[in-house]
């Protein structure tokens, strides 16, 4: 079998596109897992495909989307229960999928936190449980609230149901005053083949998996169901707390199990990345005989007090990973191959496969990445698969491990119909006729309509009300869908008026098919409640290219408010000047997202579309962190050259802490240049400049105590 086009062989162009469908499958993973309970992929299958986004957002980091799959976790709250705001948000996990990923992971930690190879550090090795996430809160001892995880900030509110598992305690004995216990809901293979002989017997509804089964019975709007289910939970984790539970992961566990909470009795300290991958292959050889699902091995920095220095990503913690088992691939019919093309314009080709079932999950789609790789050929021309190209009716292999999932990675040539015709890739927009065009150098073809793109324009509303954004309840894609092609909606502006275009008179939302009038008002409502909106979120969801979350509130905390942003877009829209040079002096903030940024409020019809939005909103100013007493409050910090006591990472993170700006580049608004040893160009111009420079041991003294 001969691999797809490899991250490091791919041209910006089909990065571009390749995470663009990566955003689209991953998000509709998102949803089916997390909200339906029902998933059309493996976790196998979507880790990879996670894997394969942040290789290439890694690679190209200012390719990075709005809708970036790596600042999500979880999928929205599902209708019928009531919602929770999780007091610290329930992250994901980072993978590694092989030994070399364990101590490339390890070599991190040392580099962030300034350890040599061979200084000590341990870490905790644990079975990660194939269940459903649940975060249980206990005031004086007593269980008061029970929550999932939902999107990482908002779960459900499944008090009433966690009540019922045997697994987890109602009162604590000398508990913390305030203990949120965080863990995983799961079910026996025993129990699970057991209810699944009951449901059949009674004509009900059968469970594909232990995971669905697990997560079914705890989200059920009727307790006395949930009751009937044999639920089981582990406690691996914990939130909020009033009082440090141990010194270190290990301890900490010891003292859950201590209260009463079952742990699991598989995990185990280890002393680097050669007892971690000793201890996942032995965990791997028992995976069969352990009674329940588990889908790798999670590794932990044990002690507590390094796990606060190195803290977190937008949605990862730095101090652990996911060392995750290996997947599988097989053999189907290719149906068709569908063009579909998205917000930039990007056409993007999908196979359309005869179902057929990989390692228990169902796949009848797969990418086709781009027009070269249906011809056979990586972005340099060179030979994949043989140099087979890919056809109708062709009988192809899905592979599903390591890159990304699902993906047409060979083609079987002794079954090819004898009718199979080369497939011609479309030059004009499946959706408007456009002129879809591809420039030199680049691997994908675009559509040319812009704005008369009217699959263009509803996937920029459909990322406008999605959950980064604006997250308008009751406004999803279907009903964006809708209200555009029935000519209601045609710009972000145009769902803020809404109400008094379809709130009254004879064509009415609630008389609609599918509306009454609860669910109309409802909605309206929805849309009042979101005219007032966090600047970051604004930005995010204008969709402009290149800018994702991430950047979205980075931007948003480097210039406040939304008056002081919009000036600074115009006076740089020569892509010079001082302005530009403190937009792209923004640590995370390259030129190319720079540019579309500018780009974005230079051009007259998008510049008019953000003015008509904004007319109708609140920007609340982006928050800062609480700096009181701060040395570095509101001022411009730049670091070069060698630190020798943290890693650069470690020091720009306690310098945003301590509401500091970062910024990769010295100007007239640098405040301190901190220079070690090595400093060169930077030490020089600030010099220039007259501006305040620091060695490492002044800096630290600047900031001593906070």
């Amino acid at each position: 079998m001969t691999s797809q086009i490899e991250v490091e062989a791919l041209t910006k162009a089909q990065a571009e596109t390749e995470l663009a469908r990566l955003a689209e499958v991953l998000s509709a993973a998102n949803t089916a897992y997390h909200t339906e309970d029902a998933p059309e992929i493996s976790d196998a299958e979507y880790d990879a495909l996670k894997r394969r986004n942040a290789e290439i957002e890694a690679r190209f980091p200012n390719l990075k989307r709005a809708d970036s799959p790596s600042e999500q976790v979880g999928a929205p709250v599902a209708e019928g229960f009531g919602k929770i705001r999780h007091a610290v948000p329930m992250l994901s996990l980072a993978n590694a999928f092989d030994a070399e990923e364990v101590t490339e992971f390890d070599a991190r930690i040392r580099k962030y936190l300034g350890l040599g190879a061979d200084a000590p550090l341990a870490y905790t090795a644990e079975p990660k449980i194939d269940g459903l996430s649940l975060s249980l809160r206990y005031e004086n001892g007593v269980l008061v609230q029970a929550a999932t995880r939902g999107d990482g900030a908002v779960g459900e509110n499944v008090t009433a149901n966690a009540r019922t598992i045997q697994d987890i305690p109602q009162k604590l004995k000398n508990a913390p005053d305030l203990l949120e216990v965080r863990g995983e809901v799961y079910m026996s293979h025993a129990d699970f083949a057991a209810l699944n002989a009951r449901q059949a017997e009674r004509g009900g509804k059968t469970f594909a998996n232990p995971r669905n089964a697990a997560a079914g019975s705890l989200r059920q709007l009727d307790p006395e169901i949930t009751r009937a289910r044999p639920l089981r939970f582990f406690a691996y984790v914990w939130g909020a707390l009033s009082a440090p539970l141990g010194d270190t992961q290990k301890g900490a566990i010891g003292r859950l199990a201590e209260l009463g909470f079952s742990t699991n009795p598989l995990t185990a300290l280890c002393e680097g990345p050669g007892d971690m991958v000793a201890h996942y292959e032995t965990i791997e050889a028992q995976r069969a005989t352990l009674g329940y699902d588990i889908d790798g091995v999670v590794y932990k920095v044990d002690d507590l007090a390094l796990q606060d220095r190195l803290g977190f990503r937008s949605t990862t913690p730095r101090w652990a990973v996911a060392h995750k088992f290996a997947a599988e691939l097989a053999w189907t019919r290719l149906e068709s191959i569908d063009i579909q093309v998205g917000r930039t314009g990007a056409l993007s080709p999908v196979a359309r496969l005869q179902p057929v079932t990989v390692g228990g999950v169902v796949v009848s789609n797969a990418t086709l990445h781009n027009e070269d790789y249906i011809k056979g050929l990586d972005s340099k021309g060179a030979e994949i698969r043989g140099g087979k190209d890919v056809r109708v009716g062709d009988w192809v292999q899905i592979y599903r491990a390591g890159d990304v999932i699902p993906k047409v990675a060979d083609v079987d040539l002794s079954k090819r119909p004898e009718d199979a015709a080369p497939f011609v890739f479309p030059t004009t927009c499946p959706e408007c006729g456009s002129d879809a065009i591809r420039e030199p150098g680049d691997a994908v073809r675009r559509c040319t309509g812009g704005l008369i793109c009217p699959a263009q324009a509803v996937e920029k509303l459909i990322h406008f009300v999605s959950r980064k954004a604006f997250d308008i309840d009751g406004l999803g894609a279907k009903q964006v869908e809708q209200f555009y092609h029935d000519g209601w909606i045609a710009e972000p502006a145009d769902i803020f008026t809404l109400k008094e275009r379809y709130g009254s008179g004879v064509q009415q939302l609630k008389n609609r098919e599918g509306w009454g009038p609860k669910s109309a008002e409802n909605l309206f409502q929805a849309i009042e409640d979101r005219r007032e909106i966090p600047m970051a979120r604004l930005i995010f969801a204008l969709g402009i290219r290149h800018v994702g979350e991430a950047a979205s509130n980075l931007i948003a905390l480097h210039y406040g408010d939304w008056q002081s942003f919009e000036a600074a877009m115009a006076e740089a829209r020569g892509l010079d000047g001082p302005a530009w040079d403190d937009l792209i002096g923004v640590d995370g903030v390259g030129s190319v997202m720079a540019g579309s940024l500018v780009s974005a409020f230079a051009q007259e019809a998008e510049r008019a579309s953000i003015d008509r939005l904004v007319a109708h909103l609140t920007v609340i100013p982006a928050e800062r962190p609480d700096t009181e007493g701060s040395p570095v409050a509101g001022k411009t910090v730049v670091f070069t050259g060698t630190l020798e006591k943290m890693s650069r990472a470690e020091a720009k993170a306690r310098a945003e802490r301590l509401g500091a700006k970062v910024s990769g580049s010295v100007s007239g608004k640098t405040d301190i240049l901190v220079a070690g040893p090595g400093a060169g160009s930077k030490a020089k111009k600030a010099a220039e400049l007259g501006i305040e420079t620091l060695d490492e041991d002044g800096w630290l003294a600047l900031i001593d105590g906070q």
